[in-house]
């Protein structure tokens, strides 16, 4: 007893009642998904603006990397709260109550974010592989804070042409959002093709390049090091205090530092690769495909997909406090005392029980 009416232009809408919806599919549960949504809304909020807190307030970590981390968490905070809230109130209510004008915005607001995103692990990607495999670190603050400024100019101007209508987009039945529907018209299948390769895929071919790189050059110096174990002397002598040794040794330590820095950025690319390849694939198959377009089960697969890529957001402040120990121990100096169950024990305590400081002994003086 569905009611099915479709009107035919450029773009084809489909509506149908709400009795074929829940015959059709499995809807996700309302209650457990809004639920789940919630808990990853929160999360997002809170994490992401942790790490712009702390990166604003304290100098020390104001470095190139984690200015550019920042900027994710900023634009994974936007995400937040400029998308996710509508389309939670979608889900629950099942049904879009903001507006076509408000709906085009919210599109661009969240292509605007999403490529703000995939840019900056781009750059960090590229950093990295100018570092371990060219052995040139290029990238300071000023460089950083620049080139955040000129992708940001370049988010826009891919994004923009959504709030305006063009293409245009339409919401299909209690839709999460707005969202790519079936088309014939070439020139909206051009700016899919080309949003798509500017947001996922050419970012995801020169990370994967730039990974393959670095991995083979870690392979590369670990052979290396186990075929000439005398080189470990180094180490060795300069703790000795031997001045023409001590330059080599502050560089062996400085590239296994951008080396382990390496492994937070990969995990951040999977998790990048992981929660945005099936939107990805869905969108694209949803602007060229009509048959598919007009699956009963449409508005089911949309919100999953959706709210998979919002668990990004949810997760990177996460992976921040996991891999990175200036973060974490930034994130509990902000935590209020209350909160805190383990004492804050002096410097000199800590290196008595975690002697694991390395020392470089020069002529006059001794470093950290």
């Amino acid at each position: 007893n569905a009611c099915l009416e479709i009107k035919c232009s450029n773009h084809i809408w489909l509506f149908f009642d709400v009795s074929m919806a829940n015959a059709s599919g499995s809807p996700p549960e309302p209650v457990f998904f809004s639920l789940a949504m919630l808990a990853i809304l929160l999360v997002a909020l809170a994490g992401n603006g942790v790490v712009c807190i702390m990166v604003y307030q304290r100098s020390a970590m104001r470095s190139a990397i984690n200015i550019l981390l920042a900027n994710l968490a900023f634009a994974d905070l936007m995400l937040a709260i400029l998308n996710m809230p509508f389309a939670l109130v979608t889900v629950m209510t099942t049904s879009w109550s903001f507006g076509d004008t408000f709906c085009r915005v919210s599109a661009m607001l969240f292509w605007l974010f999403v490529i703000e995103g995939g840019a900056v692990l781009l750059i960090i990607s590229i950093d990295r592989f100018l570092i371990i495999v060219q052995k040139q670190d290029k990238l300071s603050p000023p460089r950083a804070k620049l080139l955040i400024v000129v992708t940001w100019v370049l988010s826009l101007i891919f994004s923009f042409p959504l709030a305006v209508g063009s293409p245009p987009l339409h919401i299909p039945p209690r839709a999460p959002q707005c969202v790519f529907g079936y088309s014939a018209d070439p020139g909206y299948h051009a700016y899919v093709l080309i949003l798509m390769l500017v947001f996922f895929f050419i970012p995801f071919m020169v990370m994967l390049y730039t990974f393959m790189g670095i991995l083979n050059t870690i392979r590369h110096n670990a052979i290396r090091i186990h075929s000439h174990p005398d080189s470990m002397c180094l180490s060795q002598a300069s703790k000795l205090g031997l001045l023409s040794l001590q330059r080599p040794f502050q560089m062996n330590i400085d590239m296994s530092f951008k080396t382990r820095a390496f492994t937070t950025i990969l995990i951040l690319f999977s998790v990048f690769t992981a929660c945005w390849a099936p939107f990805t694939a869905y969108s694209l198959v949803t602007t060229f495909s009509f048959g598919f377009y007009h699956k009963d089960s449409f508005f089911q697969i949309s919100t999953w997909l959706l709210w998979l890529c919002y668990l990004k957001s949810a997760l990177n402040p996460l992976i921040y406090y996991w891999r990175i120990k200036k973060f974490r121990d930034a994130c509990l100096d902000l935590m209020p005392k209350y909160f805190k169950f383990l004492p804050q024990l002096p410097g000199n305590t800590k290196r008595r029980i975690q002697p694991s400081a390395v020392y470089v002994c020069g002529e006059h003086r001794s470093v950290v």
